[in-house]
């Protein structure tokens, strides 16, 4: 059979050859990938956040008739650290091995990354290849190699306040850590011969029947209390009687431990306080652990706090070579800071008067000072953004966490109405209840923390600008020492200090602000000429 022919005398393939290369064919489709994560514990559990995500990745990519998703990553809890940094490296990993994919979407900075490390490794990403891009879907942001300077500012400034939020967020955990602590339930690790029910602060601890090891410790105090044992020789009595830890007795260290350890008379230790109304079932009376405790010459005592009342002191100040603590002592009138390991293996021997250290800071201050009226109402604009992306963050963690609340409510009203027309049995009504009672207080407690945890994004932007510009003007009109402190710990992270050298680390934002300032490249682009940076600057607004 003749091939088939054209009405110009070319068979069809000859054609479609001949149209490919001139590129009348349609390229093609680009491969990208998305990304996406949750906030909270309680979303993944619900997976109410997900596929809210998800969808709108999708419908984005859809948009682009010239894209295929190829792959999707997902971290579906924000809780646990180790699992979002796994997923993140994955991403990478999968990035720099597939060098045809030159787009990454994701529904929000905050989203991907919430520390300047990753931002980083996300940047070296996009530079490698102008063809890169980064489409951040609520936001309207593209990030590539090109960006505009405002663009760049802008998703540092939403870096720099998405990891604040993460930050009080983890401080107001801490506090339900102590709250837990002064209700009476050791909020701590584990604690041998006991079991705890719960997760982390909300563990409620019993005393594990399935397991050995309390009877013995239980039989370590009364034998030791008896007179007729060292440390040594009850390990090894232990030992014959039937308690052995790896198939060898019990190491004396552990056992001094067990036994000076307060959480078995029904008190505990928790960050250096003594907490006496433990809620747990003691394994053993006060009177026999006090007993052993002045047997072991060795009495618990609660840790106490002395406050210290130095500008730079409570852990602002640390040694720029060994990291440790400045403390600060007060000499003939002034107060002088050294490392606290300045009589073992660091070399930071010298004193530093604390008029030194804070004439640095103040000169750190005044470089944070932009004069170009122009480039002030850049700055001014992309903290207004960043401001308007953070509370609309915290809002649709607050909604999703009411939407939650509701959703359970309505079954704990199903149930009993099921318990009344007598569908379930008492058993199952008060087991059923008991789950649904924990979620209700769960997801209350998590509401607490992100509302505790808001910031006031607003109120942060003006700080931020406010200070850029009259640092050291506002902290010389401090009059109280606490009013300058809190100023400091605003804006610094960390004061390192080597060779009497202040070495700032920034927090809040003002990180960013820093890099351009030092740089002098607030545009964010390599030009030698600063003039024709904001000259296109202000063509671009």
């Amino acid at each position: 059979m003749n091939t088939l022919k054209t009405e110009f005398g070319n068979s069809p393939m000859s054609l479609i050859a001949k149209q490919n290369k001139r590129g009348i064919i349609k390229k093609m489709r680009m491969k990208i990938v998305s990304f996406a994560r949750v906030s909270t514990r309680e979303q993944a559990e619900e997976g109410y956040s997900l596929p809210a995500q998800e969808k709108l990745l999708n419908e984005y990519s859809f948009r682009h008739s010239d894209w295929v998703n190829i792959k999707h990553f997902a971290v579906p809890e924000s809780a646990s650290g180790k699992q979002e940094r796994k997923v993140f490296n994955i991403l990478l990993d999968y990035l720099d091995t597939h060098k045809d994919i030159k787009v990454l979407l994701c529904e929000k900075v905050d989203r991907i990354s919430r520390n300047f490390k990753d931002a980083v490794r996300l940047d070296e990403w996009l530079n490698e290849d102008e063809e890169r891009q980064i489409h951040f879907v609520k936001q309207n942001l593209v990030i590539h190699k090109n960006s505009r300077s405002h663009e760049k500012f802008q998703w540092d400034m939403y870096i720099a306040l998405a990891r604040q939020y993460s930050n009080n967020l983890s401080e107001e955990t801490k506090k339900g850590l102590y709250e837990k602590a002064e209700q009476g339930w050791f909020p701590g690790n584990h604690k041998r011969g006991y079991k705890c029910i719960g997760d982390r602060g909300h563990k409620i601890w019993e005393i594990d029947q399935e397991k050995p090891d309390a009877k013995y410790i239980e039989m370590g105090f009364v034998l030791f209390n008896t007179g007729n044992f060292t440390l040594r020789t009850l390990a090894v009595e232990l030992f014959k009687q039937g308690w052995s830890v790896k198939t060898k007795p019990i190491s004396i260290s552990e056992l001094h431990k067990l036994l000076t350890d307060p959480f078995y008379c029904g008190e505990f230790i928790f960050r250096g306080k003594h907490y006496k109304n433990g809620k747990h079932q003691p394994l053993v009376s006060q009177e026999l652990f006090y007993s052993v405790q002045e047997r072991l010459q060795r009495k618990v005592k609660a840790g106490k706090y002395r406050k210290h009342h130095f500008l730079f002191g409570g852990g602002l100040a640390t040694c720029g070579e060994c990291e440790r603590t400045i403390t600060w002592e007060l000499q003939k009138g002034h107060h002088y800071g050294r490392c606290t390991k300045h009589k073992t293996s660091c070399s930071q021997k010298a004193y530093t008067r604390e008029e030194d250290v804070q004439g640095q800071v103040l000169t750190y201050l005044d470089k944070l000072r932009i004069d170009d009226p122009e480039l002030l109402e850049w700055v001014r604009k992309a903290l207004k953004e960043a401001h308007r992306a953070g509370s609309e963050y915290h809002e649709d963690i607050v909604k999703e966490l009411d939407t939650q609340y509701l959703r359970v409510k309505n079954r704990l009203d199903v149930l009993y109405d099921d318990r009344a027309d007598g569908l379930i049995s008492k058993d199952q009504y008060e087991y059923k209840k008991g789950q649904y009672e924990k979620q209700l207080n769960d997801i209350v407690e998590a509401k607490q923390k992100h509302c505790k945890a808001n910031i006031d994004y607003m109120r942060l932007g003006i700080n931020i600008f406010e200070l850029a510009q009259r640092g050291r003007e506002i902290y010389e009109k401090k009059l109280l020492m606490e009013e300058k402190k809190e100023l400091l710990n605003f804006v610094f992270l960390n004061l390192k200090i080597r060779d009497k050298k202040v070495i700032p680390s920034f927090k809040n934002g003002f990180e960013v602000v820093a890099k351009r300032a030092e740089d002098g490249n607030w545009l964010g682009v390599r030009d030698s000429n600063p003039n024709k940076q904001v000259q296109n600057l202000l063509s671009y607004h």
